[in-house]
């Protein structure tokens, strides 16, 4: 019997890729919420998720920052957001979703979390606001942030395994800086 490394892939289908892992800095000022700290993280890129979903994770982890907020195994783990922070109880203070998520997850969460937030994002945006946001308007624990797609590309653009950005925000508008370009 060959070792698990060894085998071969069945007929017709490819042997899945190995998780990406990436190391990212983040210089973070932002001043609407006196918040400035030099962030470091380790993300793991599941070998499904897009390049675009990874710096959305990581724009969302670097924008909503707060003591507690951690990456968890998110897409490997259809029971966990993206990001959460837990109380001292391991109760989900925040449970937060990027992309366009299923709508019954993020009303499931809004039930079982103090906070809900999602970062919409994705080709298909607006067409997912369309037919979803009157569903989730009533939640009152739940706040809904999107971002353009053009913005995502961009960074996706610059995408190393060794992320440095500088974050700044202010007065509601948030500077991104990744190398020279910004």
């Amino acid at each position: 019997r060959w070792p698990a490394s060894r085998r071969a892939a069945p007929a017709g289908r490819p042997m899945a890729t190995g998780t990406t892992i990436y190391r990212a800095s983040v210089q973070l000022a932002d001043s609407d919420r006196g918040v400035y700290t030099e962030l470091r993280a380790t993300l793991a890129r599941h070998p499904s998720e897009t390049a675009e979903r990874l710096v959305t994770r990581l724009l969302a982890y670097a924008l909503f920052y707060e003591p507690g907020l951690v990456f968890t195994k998110g897409i490997g783990d259809g029971d966990q957001p993206d990001l959460w922070v837990l109380d001292a109880d391991n109760r989900v203070s925040l449970w937060l979703e990027v992309g366009l998520p299923d709508v019954a997850r993020i009303t499931k969460a809004c039930r079982h979390a103090t906070r809900v937030l999602l970062f919409l994002s994705g080709q298909r945006r607006r067409v997912w606001e369309g037919q979803h946001l009157a569903t989730l308007a009533d939640a009152p624990n739940l706040s809904i942030w999107t971002v353009e797609q053009a913005l995502i590309q961009k960074l996706t653009e610059y995408l190393e395994r060794s992320v440095n950005w500088s974050v700044t925000v202010s007065g509601g508008v948030v500077y991104l800086a990744v190398g020279n370009h910004s």
